[in-house]
């Protein structure tokens, strides 16, 4: 069934072409932030430790649900974080044969770094927005990435991340 009309097939191939160009620049400066934190994160550690930061201790197959990919990639991509410590094992508090993946407190400090640093970029960029501009931006985004995600989800597609306000 298609959806469009020749009304707003043109605003709809803009708003395509403008996603494009966005994720092209986003994966290109990987929306790093500013100084020297900048592209110092990448996405995959940035998403699973602000993930663990704001749901709090938990398992791989719980974290791996809730980013929306398998716990073989949620295994693969916290090696490194566990390496480097910024994510620590622990044992599950009731079943002691249960890890859980925790941030630690090099892991909070990190991702706060990296974090203002991002903030600090988004400012930059948005500077001269009016504050209703970028609240409307932030809340269209989250509904175009919910419903993306959605889809994704439908569709049996990994990484399918509910998006979450930061």
């Amino acid at each position: 069934m298609d959806m469009t009309t020749v009304a707003d097939s043109g605003l709809l191939d803009t708003l395509q072409h403008e996603v494009a160009v966005f994720a092209r620049r986003a994966e290109q400066t990987r929306l790093g932030g500013v100084g020297q934190v900048r592209n110092s994160m990448d996405r995959a550690a940035y998403l699973l430790l602000n993930r663990l930061d704001k749901e709090g201790p938990m398992g791989v197959k719980a974290l791996a649900a809730s980013m929306g990919i398998d716990s073989s990639t949620v295994t693969r991509q916290v090696a490194p974080l566990v390496d480097t410590g910024l994510v620590k094992r622990t044992s599950h508090p009731e079943d002691g044969r249960a890890v859980v993946l925790q941030l630690s407190p090099r892991g909070q400090s990190r991702l706060e770094e990296v974090r203002s640093s991002r903030r600090q970029l988004m400012a930059e960029l948005t500077q001269d927005w009016a504050p209703e501009e970028r609240e409307a931006f932030c809340s269209l985004l989250t509904r175009f990435n919910t419903a993306l995600s959605s889809r994704m989800a439908a569709q049996g597609i990994s990484g399918a991340e509910t998006p979450t306000a930061s």
